[in-house]
């Protein structure tokens, strides 16, 4: 991605442990350098509640973007890495959604990706899904909590939102976290 394509907003964070998927993200609205909101809410439940989505970057697009991957879900039957691929594919290739400006970080049950508009689809080897501006603070803390303590997903998640938002000024700690079983 060049740096004109950087996305300085927000922090997502997403991961499965122990059965338990979790996707969380901050709640600041960054405007260029003024914080626009404090409580935005990043994170969506999509089809019949199996899947978590979050977004980084342009509001707009990405709400455009959540719809567009909930209706592969739907066209789909709710196989996610089909879902994930079409989009991607979408994505790239249409003229329209090309020119959005978003990421996506999506969970559910058994796997964890990231969705780009440059045709990826990334399923990391850790399992741990970070996206924005806070996301490798939010990724780097994640790991820690991992490998070094038992501490329950939803826990990990929440601190290490918390992390990045004490390292990144686009990221709060106005933290949402949805959690599937």
């Amino acid at each position: 991605m060049s740096n004109d394509r950087i996305i300085r907003s927000t922090t997502v964070l997403g991961l499965i442990r122990d059965g338990k998927a979790v996707l969380g993200a901050d709640g600041q609205v960054t405007v260029g350098q003024t914080v626009m909101k404090h409580h935005s809410r990043k994170i969506r439940k999509m089809y019949r509640d199996t899947v978590l989505a979050g977004f980084a970057g342009s509001a707009a697009d990405a709400f455009t973007l959540s719809e567009k991957f909930e209706a592969k879900l739907e066209e789909f039957r709710g196989n996610f890495e089909r879902a994930a691929v079409e989009l991607a594919k979408d994505w790239r290739t249409d003229k329209y959604l090309r020119r959005l400006e978003a990421l996506l970080a999506v969970v559910n049950a058994e796997k964890a990706l990231i969705i780009s508009g440059t045709g990826d689809v990334i399923e990391p080897d850790d399992g741990i899904v970070a996206i924005g501006s806070g996301g490798s603070y939010a990724l780097a803390a994640a790991r820690m909590l991992m490998q070094h303590t038992d501490m329950p997903a939803k826990t990990i998640v929440e601190e290490s939102l918390r992390t990045a938002a004490d390292i990144c000024i686009y990221t709060n700690s106005n933290i949402v976290i949805e959690e599937l079983s």
